[in-house]
Protein backbone atom coordinates (compact mmCIF):
# COMPACT_ATOMS: atom_id res chain seq x y z
CA UNK A 1 0.00 0.00 0.00
CA UNK A 2 1.07 3.99 -0.48
CA UNK A 3 -0.16 6.17 1.51
CA UNK A 4 -0.52 9.49 -0.18
CA UNK A 5 -0.60 12.72 1.81
CA UNK A 6 -2.07 15.62 0.52
CA UNK A 7 -0.31 18.11 2.94
CA UNK A 8 -1.15 21.80 3.32
CA UNK A 9 2.05 22.92 4.00
CA UNK A 10 5.54 21.39 3.99
CA UNK A 11 5.96 20.32 7.49
CA UNK A 12 3.88 17.24 7.37
CA UNK A 13 6.33 15.17 6.75
CA UNK A 14 7.87 15.61 9.98
CA UNK A 15 7.45 12.40 11.78
CA UNK A 16 9.22 9.98 8.45
CA UNK A 17 12.03 10.49 6.21
CA UNK A 18 13.57 9.02 2.80
CA UNK A 19 10.37 9.91 0.77
CA UNK A 20 9.43 12.09 -1.80
CA UNK A 21 7.72 15.46 -1.34
CA UNK A 22 5.60 16.82 -4.85
CA UNK A 23 5.48 20.44 -5.44
CA UNK A 24 3.42 20.08 -8.46
CA UNK A 25 0.35 17.45 -9.30
CA UNK A 26 0.39 17.13 -12.69
CA UNK A 27 0.17 13.67 -14.10
CA UNK A 28 3.72 12.99 -15.05
CA UNK A 29 5.11 14.54 -11.65
CA UNK A 30 2.12 12.26 -9.71
CA UNK A 31 2.98 9.27 -11.46
CA UNK A 32 7.14 9.65 -11.14
CA UNK A 33 5.93 9.83 -7.72
CA UNK A 34 4.10 6.93 -7.23
CA UNK A 35 6.76 4.75 -8.36
CA UNK A 36 9.15 5.72 -6.24
CA UNK A 37 10.18 2.99 -3.59
CA UNK A 38 8.96 4.47 -0.56
CA UNK A 39 5.26 3.70 1.25
CA UNK A 40 4.98 7.16 1.11
CA UNK A 41 4.39 9.99 -0.81
CA UNK A 42 3.10 13.68 -0.31
CA UNK A 43 1.59 16.43 -2.35
CA UNK A 44 2.55 19.56 -1.30
CA UNK A 45 -0.83 21.70 -1.42
CA UNK A 46 -0.03 24.79 0.48
CA UNK A 47 -3.65 24.93 0.95
CA UNK A 48 -3.36 26.61 4.57
CA UNK A 49 -2.74 29.87 2.55
CA UNK A 50 -5.68 29.47 0.03
CA UNK A 51 -8.93 30.82 0.92
CA UNK A 52 -11.46 28.18 1.84
CA UNK A 53 -13.50 28.66 -1.84
CA UNK A 54 -9.47 27.77 -3.69
CA UNK A 55 -8.23 25.51 -1.01
CA UNK A 56 -11.07 23.55 -2.20
CA UNK A 57 -10.21 24.05 -6.02
CA UNK A 58 -6.62 22.88 -5.31
CA UNK A 59 -7.89 19.58 -3.47
CA UNK A 60 -10.10 18.63 -6.05
CA UNK A 61 -7.98 19.34 -8.92
CA UNK A 62 -5.05 17.38 -6.79
CA UNK A 63 -7.12 14.18 -6.14
CA UNK A 64 -8.64 13.66 -9.86
CA UNK A 65 -4.76 14.13 -11.06
CA UNK A 66 -3.78 11.14 -8.66
CA UNK A 67 -6.87 9.22 -10.09
CA UNK A 68 -6.22 9.54 -13.66
CA UNK A 69 -2.36 8.67 -12.18
CA UNK A 70 -2.83 5.56 -10.95
CA UNK A 71 -5.26 4.28 -13.97
CA UNK A 72 -2.02 5.57 -15.89
CA UNK A 73 0.03 3.40 -13.73
CA UNK A 74 -2.49 0.55 -13.15
CA UNK A 75 -2.28 0.80 -9.80
CA UNK A 76 -5.98 -0.08 -8.01
CA UNK A 77 -7.49 2.64 -6.26
CA UNK A 78 -7.47 -0.45 -2.79
CA UNK A 79 -3.38 -0.13 -3.10
CA UNK A 80 -3.49 3.39 -2.18
CA UNK A 81 -5.00 5.37 0.69
CA UNK A 82 -5.75 9.04 0.86
CA UNK A 83 -4.49 11.30 3.91
CA UNK A 84 -5.10 14.78 3.90
CA UNK A 85 -2.93 16.35 6.61
CA UNK A 86 -3.14 18.85 8.60
CA UNK A 87 -2.09 21.24 11.11
CA UNK A 88 -1.88 19.56 14.91
CA UNK A 89 -3.06 22.72 16.45
CA UNK A 90 -6.15 22.40 14.73
CA UNK A 91 -5.62 25.34 12.10
CA UNK A 92 -6.15 25.12 8.71
CA UNK A 93 -9.11 23.81 6.56
CA UNK A 94 -9.31 20.77 8.70
CA UNK A 95 -13.60 19.48 7.71
CA UNK A 96 -13.29 21.34 4.27
CA UNK A 97 -10.46 19.39 2.70
CA UNK A 98 -11.52 15.73 3.58
CA UNK A 99 -14.94 17.13 2.77
CA UNK A 100 -13.85 17.65 -1.08
CA UNK A 101 -11.27 14.33 -1.26
CA UNK A 102 -14.38 12.32 0.15
CA UNK A 103 -16.48 13.95 -3.01
CA UNK A 104 -13.80 13.39 -5.10
CA UNK A 105 -13.18 9.50 -4.62
CA UNK A 106 -17.24 8.91 -4.17
CA UNK A 107 -18.09 10.07 -7.44
CA UNK A 108 -14.45 8.53 -9.31
CA UNK A 109 -13.81 5.87 -6.83
CA UNK A 110 -16.19 4.50 -4.48
CA UNK A 111 -18.17 5.83 -1.57
CA UNK A 112 -16.10 6.61 1.28
CA UNK A 113 -17.32 4.38 4.73
CA UNK A 114 -15.63 7.02 7.21
CA UNK A 115 -13.15 10.14 7.72
CA UNK A 116 -11.09 9.59 10.85
CA UNK A 117 -9.51 12.90 12.20
CA UNK A 118 -6.16 12.03 13.88
CA UNK A 119 -4.65 15.50 14.91
CA UNK A 120 -2.37 14.04 17.44
CA UNK A 121 1.54 14.44 17.22
CA UNK A 122 3.32 12.73 19.30
CA UNK A 123 6.27 14.25 19.56
CA UNK A 124 5.38 18.19 19.62
CA UNK A 125 3.23 16.96 22.87
CA UNK A 126 -0.03 17.01 20.96
CA UNK A 127 -2.10 14.44 22.40
CA UNK A 128 -6.24 13.57 22.07
CA UNK A 129 -8.04 11.86 25.32
CA UNK A 130 -11.59 11.20 25.36
CA UNK A 131 -12.30 13.13 22.31
CA UNK A 132 -10.45 16.13 23.93
CA UNK A 133 -7.25 17.56 21.89
CA UNK A 134 -4.47 18.43 24.26
CA UNK A 135 -1.21 20.59 23.92
CA UNK A 136 1.33 19.31 26.60
CA UNK A 137 -1.85 18.01 28.68
CA UNK A 138 -3.82 21.11 28.37
CA UNK A 139 -7.02 22.00 26.07
CA UNK A 140 -5.67 23.18 22.60
CA UNK A 141 -8.54 25.77 22.81
CA UNK A 142 -6.51 27.59 25.91
CA UNK A 143 -3.10 28.35 23.72
CA UNK A 144 -2.50 30.99 21.62
CA UNK A 145 -2.76 28.72 18.24
CA UNK A 146 -6.78 28.69 18.69
CA UNK A 147 -6.80 32.38 18.21
CA UNK A 148 -5.52 32.33 15.31
CA UNK A 149 -7.17 35.11 13.59
CA UNK A 150 -8.08 33.11 10.39
CA UNK A 151 -8.22 29.71 11.47
CA UNK A 152 -9.48 30.31 15.64
CA UNK A 153 -11.59 27.84 17.49
CA UNK A 154 -13.31 27.99 20.58
CA UNK A 155 -12.90 24.17 22.02
CA UNK A 156 -11.07 21.33 22.38
CA UNK A 157 -13.69 18.40 21.62
CA UNK A 158 -13.27 17.53 18.36
CA UNK A 159 -16.66 16.55 17.90
CA UNK A 160 -17.63 20.11 19.17
CA UNK A 161 -15.16 21.51 17.23
CA UNK A 162 -16.23 19.55 14.05
CA UNK A 163 -18.82 20.91 14.66
CA UNK A 164 -18.54 24.71 14.92
CA UNK A 165 -15.80 24.20 12.17
CA UNK A 166 -18.61 23.05 9.55
CA UNK A 167 -20.91 25.35 10.58
CA UNK A 168 -23.18 22.72 11.91
CA UNK A 169 -23.09 20.59 9.33
CA UNK A 170 -21.71 18.06 11.03
CA UNK A 171 -23.41 17.45 14.45
CA UNK A 172 -21.31 16.49 17.53
CA UNK A 173 -23.94 14.14 18.15
CA UNK A 174 -23.30 12.49 14.63
CA UNK A 175 -19.40 11.71 15.34
CA UNK A 176 -17.96 8.56 16.47
CA UNK A 177 -15.17 8.01 19.17
CA UNK A 178 -12.50 5.46 18.76
CA UNK A 179 -10.96 5.46 22.43
CA UNK A 180 -7.95 4.54 24.15
CA UNK A 181 -9.63 1.59 25.22
CA UNK A 182 -9.78 -0.38 21.83
CA UNK A 183 -6.62 0.76 20.42
CA UNK A 184 -4.76 -0.20 23.69
CA UNK A 185 -6.60 -3.96 23.35
CA UNK A 186 -6.11 -4.00 19.79
CA UNK A 187 -1.62 -3.32 20.91
CA UNK A 188 -2.12 -6.10 23.71
CA UNK A 189 -4.60 -8.82 22.14
CA UNK A 190 -4.50 -7.97 18.43
CA UNK A 191 -7.03 -6.02 16.46
CA UNK A 192 -10.11 -8.54 16.15
CA UNK A 193 -12.38 -5.79 17.97
CA UNK A 194 -10.61 -2.72 16.60
CA UNK A 195 -11.60 -4.32 13.18
CA UNK A 196 -15.15 -5.14 14.03
CA UNK A 197 -15.50 -1.50 14.83
CA UNK A 198 -14.19 0.22 12.18
CA UNK A 199 -16.28 -2.50 9.81
CA UNK A 200 -19.64 -1.23 11.26
CA UNK A 201 -18.85 2.30 9.64
CA UNK A 202 -20.34 3.62 6.90
CA UNK A 203 -22.24 6.22 4.74
CA UNK A 204 -18.60 8.65 5.27
CA UNK A 205 -19.44 8.57 8.85
CA UNK A 206 -17.01 11.79 10.96
CA UNK A 207 -14.15 9.79 13.63
CA UNK A 208 -12.15 11.34 15.74
CA UNK A 209 -9.55 9.42 17.25
CA UNK A 210 -7.83 8.84 20.73
CA UNK A 211 -3.83 8.87 20.52
CA UNK A 212 -1.33 9.06 23.30
CA UNK A 213 1.45 6.34 22.48
CA UNK A 214 2.48 5.37 18.80
CA UNK A 215 1.88 1.90 19.57
CA UNK A 216 -2.17 3.09 19.80
CA UNK A 217 -1.46 4.64 15.95
CA UNK A 218 0.17 1.64 15.01
CA UNK A 219 -2.44 -0.83 16.35
CA UNK A 220 -5.58 1.55 13.81
CA UNK A 221 -2.95 1.02 11.02
CA UNK A 222 -3.28 -2.64 11.58
CA UNK A 223 -6.70 -2.78 11.45
CA UNK A 224 -6.92 -0.30 8.55
CA UNK A 225 -4.69 -2.38 6.73
CA UNK A 226 -6.99 -5.85 7.73
CA UNK A 227 -10.03 -3.79 5.98
CA UNK A 228 -8.54 -2.75 2.68
CA UNK A 229 -10.39 -3.82 -0.50
CA UNK A 230 -13.71 -3.94 2.18
CA UNK A 231 -13.69 -0.49 3.94
CA UNK A 232 -12.27 2.92 2.42
CA UNK A 233 -11.19 5.44 4.81
CA UNK A 234 -10.05 9.00 4.66
CA UNK A 235 -8.09 10.54 7.11
CA UNK A 236 -7.57 13.78 8.44
CA UNK A 237 -3.99 14.03 10.38
CA UNK A 238 -1.44 15.00 11.45
CA UNK A 239 1.78 13.58 11.45
CA UNK A 240 2.03 11.12 13.87
CA UNK A 241 -0.63 8.84 12.22
CA UNK A 242 1.42 8.03 9.11
CA UNK A 243 4.06 6.30 10.84
CA UNK A 244 1.22 4.18 12.41
CA UNK A 245 -0.01 3.97 8.61
CA UNK A 246 3.03 2.30 7.52
CA UNK A 247 3.42 0.17 10.61
CA UNK A 248 0.46 -1.53 10.17
CA UNK A 249 0.51 -1.99 6.60
CA UNK A 250 3.60 -3.62 7.33
CA UNK A 251 6.00 -1.13 5.46
CA UNK A 252 7.63 0.00 8.90
CA UNK A 253 10.55 2.98 7.64
CA UNK A 254 12.94 2.00 10.82
CA UNK A 255 15.26 4.84 11.70
CA UNK A 256 16.16 7.44 9.47
CA UNK A 257 19.91 6.69 7.53
CA UNK A 258 21.33 9.87 8.56
CA UNK A 259 21.55 11.10 12.27
CA UNK A 260 21.15 15.00 13.23
CA UNK A 261 25.60 15.41 12.32
CA UNK A 262 25.48 13.57 9.24
CA UNK A 263 22.24 16.29 8.03
CA UNK A 264 24.00 18.89 9.33
CA UNK A 265 26.96 17.96 7.11
CA UNK A 266 24.98 18.09 4.16
CA UNK A 267 25.56 21.96 4.19
CA UNK A 268 27.12 22.34 0.57
CA UNK A 269 30.75 23.79 0.16
CA UNK A 270 32.68 25.37 -2.06
CA UNK A 271 35.31 25.16 -4.94
CA UNK A 272 38.49 24.57 -1.96
CA UNK A 273 36.02 23.07 0.90
CA UNK A 274 35.28 26.33 2.74
CA UNK A 275 31.46 25.64 4.13
CA UNK A 276 29.26 28.30 2.00
CA UNK A 277 26.87 30.73 4.32
CA UNK A 278 23.53 30.07 5.38
CA UNK A 279 20.02 31.88 5.42
CA UNK A 280 17.23 31.92 7.98
CA UNK A 281 14.00 32.96 7.08
CA UNK A 282 11.18 33.63 9.52
CA UNK A 283 7.52 34.52 8.25
CA UNK A 284 5.15 32.74 10.89
CA UNK A 285 3.66 35.13 13.11
CA UNK A 286 2.59 32.98 15.82
CA UNK A 287 4.16 34.16 19.60
CA UNK A 288 6.17 31.15 19.48
CA UNK A 289 7.87 32.45 16.45
CA UNK A 290 8.14 35.57 18.22
CA UNK A 291 10.34 34.05 20.91
CA UNK A 292 12.72 32.03 18.82
CA UNK A 293 13.72 34.32 16.57
CA UNK A 294 14.50 36.57 19.62
CA UNK A 295 16.74 34.06 20.87
CA UNK A 296 18.42 33.37 17.55
CA UNK A 297 19.12 37.61 16.26
CA UNK A 298 21.03 37.24 19.93
CA UNK A 299 23.39 35.20 18.02
CA UNK A 300 26.12 37.38 17.38
CA UNK A 301 27.15 35.64 14.36
CA UNK A 302 23.29 36.41 12.94
CA UNK A 303 21.65 39.98 11.89
CA UNK A 304 18.11 40.38 11.07
CA UNK A 305 16.99 42.28 8.40
CA UNK A 306 12.97 43.21 8.90
CA UNK A 307 10.87 43.43 6.26
CA UNK A 308 8.21 45.63 7.44
CA UNK A 309 4.39 44.05 6.98
CA UNK A 310 2.70 48.08 7.25
CA UNK A 311 5.24 49.77 4.81
CA UNK A 312 4.47 46.51 2.00
CA UNK A 313 0.65 47.07 2.81
CA UNK A 314 0.54 50.40 1.76
CA UNK A 315 2.69 49.76 -1.49
CA UNK A 316 0.89 47.21 -2.12
CA UNK A 317 -2.61 49.26 -1.71
CA UNK A 318 -1.37 52.23 -3.71
CA UNK A 319 -0.42 53.03 -7.20
CA UNK A 320 2.30 51.51 -8.87
CA UNK A 321 2.81 49.18 -6.31
CA UNK A 322 5.07 46.08 -8.71
CA UNK A 323 7.70 49.80 -9.14
CA UNK A 324 7.82 50.37 -5.68
CA UNK A 325 8.10 47.16 -4.53
CA UNK A 326 10.61 45.99 -6.82
CA UNK A 327 12.85 49.18 -6.11
CA UNK A 328 12.50 47.93 -2.10
CA UNK A 329 13.29 44.60 -3.06
CA UNK A 330 16.71 45.44 -4.65
CA UNK A 331 17.32 47.06 -1.64
CA UNK A 332 16.52 44.07 0.93
CA UNK A 333 18.51 42.03 -1.65
CA UNK A 334 21.95 44.35 -1.71
CA UNK A 335 21.64 44.27 2.34
CA UNK A 336 21.31 40.63 2.00
CA UNK A 337 24.46 40.12 0.02
CA UNK A 338 26.27 42.48 2.30
CA UNK A 339 25.56 40.22 5.21
CA UNK A 340 26.89 37.17 3.17
CA UNK A 341 30.06 38.39 2.13
CA UNK A 342 31.01 39.88 5.68
CA UNK A 343 30.34 36.18 6.92
CA UNK A 344 27.23 36.64 8.60
CA UNK A 345 23.96 34.54 8.66
CA UNK A 346 21.27 37.13 7.17
CA UNK A 347 18.07 36.46 9.03
CA UNK A 348 14.89 37.64 6.73
CA UNK A 349 11.69 37.99 9.13
CA UNK A 350 8.52 39.88 8.30
CA UNK A 351 7.65 42.66 11.28
CA UNK A 352 6.13 41.07 13.89
CA UNK A 353 2.21 41.17 15.23
CA UNK A 354 -0.46 41.30 12.49
CA UNK A 355 -2.67 43.86 10.65
CA UNK A 356 -6.22 44.44 11.55
CA UNK A 357 -8.47 43.55 8.43
CA UNK A 358 -11.48 42.74 10.13
CA UNK A 359 -13.30 39.32 10.80
CA UNK A 360 -15.90 38.67 8.57
CA UNK A 361 -15.44 36.10 5.89
CA UNK A 362 -14.06 38.98 3.05
CA UNK A 363 -11.45 39.98 6.05
CA UNK A 364 -10.26 36.43 6.00
CA UNK A 365 -9.61 36.35 2.23
CA UNK A 366 -7.84 39.31 2.14
CA UNK A 367 -5.52 38.52 5.32
CA UNK A 368 -4.86 35.24 3.68
CA UNK A 369 -4.02 37.01 0.32
CA UNK A 370 -1.76 39.52 1.88
CA UNK A 371 0.51 36.85 3.86
CA UNK A 372 0.77 34.77 0.22
CA UNK A 373 2.02 38.33 -0.91
CA UNK A 374 5.04 38.19 1.76
CA UNK A 375 5.37 34.59 1.05
CA UNK A 376 6.28 35.43 -2.39
CA UNK A 377 7.87 38.64 -1.33
CA UNK A 378 10.57 36.18 0.88
CA UNK A 379 10.72 33.22 -2.48
CA UNK A 380 11.23 35.99 -4.80
CA UNK A 381 14.48 37.48 -2.57
CA UNK A 382 15.71 34.12 -1.78
CA UNK A 383 15.47 32.97 -5.84
CA UNK A 384 17.33 36.81 -6.60
CA UNK A 385 19.93 35.51 -3.84
CA UNK A 386 20.66 32.39 -5.51
CA UNK A 387 20.00 33.23 -9.22
CA UNK A 388 20.62 37.28 -9.29
CA UNK A 389 18.51 39.97 -10.18
CA UNK A 390 15.11 40.89 -8.92
CA UNK A 391 11.65 39.77 -10.59
CA UNK A 392 13.20 38.31 -13.28
CA UNK A 393 14.32 41.66 -14.55
CA UNK A 394 17.26 41.49 -16.70
CA UNK A 395 19.99 43.93 -15.80
CA UNK A 396 18.10 44.40 -12.37
CA UNK A 397 20.99 43.25 -10.64
CA UNK A 398 24.91 42.98 -12.09
CA UNK A 399 26.52 41.50 -9.09
CA UNK A 400 26.84 37.50 -9.32
CA UNK A 401 24.52 35.57 -7.35
CA UNK A 402 26.33 33.75 -4.09
CA UNK A 403 25.90 30.31 -3.49
CA UNK A 404 23.95 29.09 -0.04
CA UNK A 405 24.98 26.59 2.00
CA UNK A 406 21.97 25.85 3.66
CA UNK A 407 18.46 27.57 4.74
CA UNK A 408 16.47 27.55 7.45
CA UNK A 409 12.61 28.14 6.88
CA UNK A 410 10.41 28.93 9.63
CA UNK A 411 6.66 28.94 8.73
CA UNK A 412 4.55 26.34 6.84
CA UNK A 413 3.45 29.03 4.18
CA UNK A 414 6.51 30.74 3.64
CA UNK A 415 8.72 27.76 3.30
CA UNK A 416 5.73 25.99 0.52
CA UNK A 417 5.98 29.16 -1.31
CA UNK A 418 9.82 29.19 -1.27
CA UNK A 419 10.16 25.77 -2.64
CA UNK A 420 7.59 25.85 -4.94
CA UNK A 421 8.07 29.91 -6.26
CA UNK A 422 11.45 30.66 -5.01
CA UNK A 423 13.41 27.92 -5.72
CA UNK A 424 11.07 26.84 -8.53
CA UNK A 425 11.44 22.93 -7.59
CA UNK A 426 8.69 20.10 -8.74
CA UNK A 427 9.84 17.99 -5.63
CA UNK A 428 12.32 17.66 -3.14
CA UNK A 429 13.68 14.59 -1.17
CA UNK A 430 12.81 14.08 2.80
CA UNK A 431 16.37 13.41 4.46
CA UNK A 432 14.67 13.20 8.00
CA UNK A 433 14.69 15.03 11.07
CA UNK A 434 17.34 17.40 12.30
CA UNK A 435 15.49 17.55 15.72
CA UNK A 436 12.07 16.17 16.51
CA UNK A 437 9.71 17.91 14.42
CA UNK A 438 12.12 20.10 11.90
CA UNK A 439 12.49 18.13 8.30
CA UNK A 440 15.65 18.45 6.33
CA UNK A 441 14.68 18.14 2.66
CA UNK A 442 16.80 18.68 -0.51
CA UNK A 443 16.32 18.80 -4.46
CA UNK A 444 19.19 16.32 -5.83
CA UNK A 445 17.97 16.55 -9.81
CA UNK A 446 15.67 19.52 -10.10
CA UNK A 447 16.65 22.71 -11.05
CA UNK A 448 19.59 24.81 -11.70
CA UNK A 449 23.09 24.32 -9.60
CA UNK A 450 22.13 27.28 -7.20
CA UNK A 451 19.91 24.73 -5.66
CA UNK A 452 20.64 21.45 -6.50
CA UNK A 453 21.44 20.01 -3.28
CA UNK A 454 21.19 22.68 -0.89
CA UNK A 455 19.72 21.41 2.22
CA UNK A 456 16.42 22.97 3.44
CA UNK A 457 15.35 22.91 6.75
CA UNK A 458 11.27 23.80 7.41
CA UNK A 459 10.33 24.37 10.65
CA UNK A 460 6.70 24.38 11.48
CA UNK A 461 5.44 27.81 13.19
CA UNK A 462 3.87 25.81 15.84
CA UNK A 463 6.77 23.90 17.23
CA UNK A 464 10.07 24.01 20.06
CA UNK A 465 10.99 26.07 22.99
CA UNK A 466 12.26 29.57 22.70
CA UNK A 467 16.08 28.30 22.02
CA UNK A 468 14.57 25.92 19.46
CA UNK A 469 15.30 28.46 16.31
CA UNK A 470 18.85 28.99 17.61
CA UNK A 471 19.30 25.74 17.93
CA UNK A 472 19.21 24.43 14.73
CA UNK A 473 20.96 27.26 13.21
CA UNK A 474 23.83 25.99 16.03
CA UNK A 475 23.33 22.67 13.98
CA UNK A 476 23.85 24.08 10.61
CA UNK A 477 26.09 26.36 11.41
CA UNK A 478 28.58 24.12 13.38
CA UNK A 479 27.25 20.73 13.31
CA UNK A 480 26.32 20.66 16.96
CA UNK A 481 23.49 22.61 19.17
CA UNK A 482 26.76 23.62 21.56
CA UNK A 483 29.61 24.56 19.28
CA UNK A 484 30.57 27.50 18.03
Amino acid sequence: MTIVVIDDDPTGSQTVHTCPLLLRWDLDTLRRGLRHPSPLLFVLANTRALAPAAAAARNREIASALVAALAAEAIPPEAVQLVSRGDSTLRGHGVLEPQVLAEVWQAEVGPVDATLHVPAFLPGGRTTVGGVHLLHGEPVHRSAFAQDRVFGYSTSDLAAWLEEKSAGAIAAASVARLNLELLDRADRAGSEALVGWLAALDGNRPVVVDAERPEQLAALGAAVEALRGRKRFLFRSAASLLNGLVEGAGRPLGPQPLDAASLASLRRRGATGQALPGLVLVGSHVPLADQQLAVLLAEERCVGLELPVARIARVLEGGSADLLLADLEREWLARLRQLLAAGRTPVLFTSRGELSFGIDAAAMERRLAFGMELARLMARLVRGLLRGGVRGVAGSDAQAAPALGYLISKGGITTGTVLAEGLGLEAVQLEGQLLPGLSLVRSLGDGSDAVVGLPILTFPGNLGDPSTLAEAWHWMEWGGAGNA
